[in-house]
């Protein structure tokens, strides 16, 4: 028989703590249930089923005071040593997604937590993610809760993530709590790469069209210049000639001018961004600019009620949510507004109130929001306006992609139909008095 050390949750969600002999691992586990409890971490106590015998007594007694090899005081001293924080860095979202999926998949088919985290840091290729999961399962073996041990790693398992298994661990339902968590993030990254993936065309077109017109305008025209100067003899040119080559000499003289002009700006505006007033200015302007605004506004609102309901849902108290949601938005427009609703809940007034007066969210939201809270639904409301907002997002994704790229080819088009024209028109009356004077 061995002795095997536990800890499990009881129906109500307390922690058990204790010990239990038994033949193997398995029968450990099923004795620890049939008293009722859910096991969360289980380890074999190394040599404590051992008998001293008597003529070696003075030879035990001494090694007792030493930590015995593997054993628990050995494991202490492996749990103290931490990453140091300045070395943590963040891991891809798809990383953390997909460990999330499967432990959450391993604990809902009755796999201990501990077991659950030795079997996914067996298959785990990323090495910072392999390095926490060594981390957080010693931290467990010596009788740490799994939220204590996760949040050693701030930057990879954020407030909101920290949080929530908290409120899984209490109420006993820690299984659940992991399918939300990456259902959340997979819906969040689903819609982040449907934004990144719309703007991909029209960057590349507009990046295209500053480079054909800086070229046309530094190598080509100048080009012209010379022939015109030198067939037309100084003659006045059209004044959209005129104007072409006029942009040309300026590009080509003050390249190096407009270059520095563009890194201020952009300078100034990170400087300015981080100011609090700047940062508030710049979080709105993202909100109202008008293409893109509305897909801002529709992702906010989407995020907001997604990650406030899933809390909720979760367990985690309703002031803690709304801090947690405030703090992890990342528009300081939202994040006031957010504030706003969290005093309004603590004076035990309504968050419907609030949220109508900060213009992000429109006046749909506000009343789900109210009749959630009149039918205590509040989570659930919540998370049937997040589904609504992606939809809404889909759908705002696809108008401004519609309305972005046929403006951009245009507006080269017209560019570069401009300078086409600009330096055609010369040629027509080069041509002309050529003409006239072989006849």
């Amino acid at each position: 028989m061995a002795t095997f050390q536990y800890i499990a949750k009881d129906s109500s969600g307390g922690e058990r703590r204790g010990t239990i002999e038994a033949s193997d691992r398995n029968a450990a586990i099923s004795a620890v249930r049939a008293q009722g409890l859910l096991p969360t971490a289980l380890g074999e106590v190394k040599g404590a089923s051992a008998p001293q015998p008597a003529k070696k007594a003075g030879k035990s007694a001494a090694k007792a005071a030493k930590p015995a090899k593997g054993g628990a005081m050995n494991k202490e001293i492996k749990i103290n040593f931490r990453m140091p924080k300045f070395l943590q860095g963040k891991i891809k979202t798809k990383v953390l997604t997909q460990f999330t999926r499967q432990l959450a998949t391993l604990v809902n088919a009755g796999l201990p937590l501990m077991r659950g985290i030795e079997v996914l840091k067996r298959q785990m290729r990323d090495p910072q993610m392999l390095d926490a999961l060594n981390g957080i399962s010693e931290n467990i073996a010596a009788g740490g809760t799994f939220s204590e041990s996760l949040s050693a790693y701030p930057k990879i398992f954020d407030r909101l993530y920290v949080n929530m298994v908290k409120a899984g661990e209490a109420g006993g339902v820690l299984e659940v709590v992991l399918g939300r968590l990456a259902e959340f993030a997979e819906k969040s990254e689903k819609i982040k790469n449907k934004v990144k993936g719309a703007m991909i065309y029209p960057i590349v077109v507009l990046v295209a069209a500053v480079g054909i017109t800086a070229f046309l305008l530094v190598a080509v025209i100048p080009k012209f210049q010379q022939v015109f100067n030198d067939m037309l003899g100084g003659a006045a040119l059209p004044a959209v000639t005129q104007y072409v080559i006029e942009a040309s000499e300026f590009v080509q003289h003050n390249g190096l001018q407009i270059f520095a002009a563009v890194v201020a700006l952009v300078i100034i505006k990170k400087i300015i961004g981080k100011t609090e007033r700047g940062a508030y200015f710049f979080d709105a302007l993202t909100l109202k600019m008008p293409v893109t605004g509305t897909l801002a506004q529709r992702s906010a609102v989407s995020r907001f009620t997604r990650t406030l309901g899933t809390l909720l849902s979760s367990g985690v108290p309703i002031l803690q949510s709304l801090t947690i949601v405030r703090d992890t938005t990342g528009n300081r427009v939202l994040m006031k507004a957010i504030q706003n609703v969290h005093d309004s809940v603590k004076e035990g007034e309504s968050m419907t109130q609030p949220l109508s007066q900060c213009k992000v969210f429109p006046p749909m939201v506000t009343s789900m929001v109210e009749v959630g809270e009149e039918t205590g639904a509040l989570a659930d409301m919540l998370t049937r306006i997040a589904n609504t907002y992606d939809d809404e997002v889909d759908n705002a994704v696809a108008g401004m992609t519609a309305a972005i790229e046929p403006a951009l080819i245009i507006v080269l088009a017209v560019v570069v139909g401009t300078i086409v024209i600009a330096m055609f028109l010369p040629m027509v009356k080069i041509i002309g008095s050529v003409s006239g004077a072989g006849g």
